[in-house]
């Protein structure tokens, strides 16, 4: 990706951060036409990157997707990933815990879910869950029966600061055993959620993506945009950075996202296992055998 773009979407770690210092809808000097290119050129990328790094089993990689309703997470995921072998890929939405999940911690669900090495998980929401609807509506909090936190009141600063530091060192031990994390904000104005909110109601092939609950939580707004703000500043690292994708332009959003995937798992220099000398011995055994049984069979072939 081109530095001047990156530049104005990464969030820079240990800077105060607001989601307004970013556009929702910057485009670069790219147009639809390009971007669309491009991300048909990623997604081709992408389909090799992947291929490699389940063969070498060394690494995975985990890609965070949180945003407001209607910003485009499901469009995302399917446009971006599309070349993707299932078999190497999984992806999980976290929505409203189990009672099962309540009586752990909140981050048991996540690690249940990790991927293993070689694949590629995403994350349709995630344990930012817990730093997001959860500080918007911090009732949320009482439900999961933590000592010292009895009511509303109890959940303070101190209580959210103490869960950064926690999501903050459950990435970086991801990190130093080998998952590549990345973290998407998809950025979108609160009059385009309002603009795709209608067009769900206008069009009945889309009329089962609306609930009721989004124009409630969308009351909630201002909330959420401290939230993310707050989130934002204290939980992109050096080692997981949080990048803010313009949402309003999809084929900009879908071109961003693809980029900067390609992009992080190139630098891991992935290749193909190598052989030692012994295995390669035994695969020119295995072409000696498989050329005889050929020849034997084209024989016998003739010999009918």
């Amino acid at each position: 990706m081109k530095d001047y773009i990156l530049k104005k979407i990464l969030v820079k770690p240990g800077k105060q951060h607001k989601v307004a210092d970013f556009e929702t809808d910057y485009t670069g000097d790219l147009e639809k036409k390009e971007a669309k290119q491009l991300l048909e050129e990623n997604t081709e990328k992408l389909t090799k990157l992947q291929d490699k790094l389940y063969a070498q089993d060394k690494y995975s990689v985990l890609i965070i997707f949180q945003a407001m309703d209607a910003a485009g997470k499901d469009g995302t995921i399917k446009h971006v990933m599309s070349g993707i072998n299932p078999q190497g890929c999984q992806v999980f939405s976290f929505k409203q815990p189990s009672a099962e999940e309540l009586d752990h911690d909140y981050m048991w669900r996540i690690y249940k879910s990790l991927p293993e090495r070689g694949r590629i998980g995403i994350f349709n929401r995630s344990h930012y869950e817990d730093v997001l609807v959860a500080k918007v509506h911090p009732e949320i909090v009482l439900n999961g029966k933590l000592p010292n936190i009895n009511k509303v009141e109890d959940v303070d600063e101190k209580f959210w600061k103490n869960r950064y530091r926690q999501i903050n060192d459950f990435e970086k031990h991801l990190t130093e055993n080998g998952t590549i994390i990345l973290k998407f904000f998809l950025n979108v104005s609160h009059g385009e959620q309002l603009e795709r909110f209608l067009s769900r109601l206008e069009d009945d092939s889309k009329n089962w993506k609306f609930s009721a609950s989004d124009l409630k939580e969308r009351e909630y707004w201002d909330d959420y945009m401290k939230a993310y703000s707050d989130m934002l500043t204290a939980t992109s690292t050096s080692y997981a950075p949080w990048y803010v994708i313009p949402a309003d332009k999809k084929w900009f959003m879908r071109y961003a996202v693809g980029q900067i995937i390609c992009d992080k798992i190139e630098e891991l220099n992935l290749h193909y296992p190598i052989l030692n000398e012994e295995a390669k011995g035994k695969i020119e055994e295995a072409k000696k055998a498989f050329s005889t049984r050929i020849e034997k069979d084209n024989i016998e072939k003739e010999d009918d």
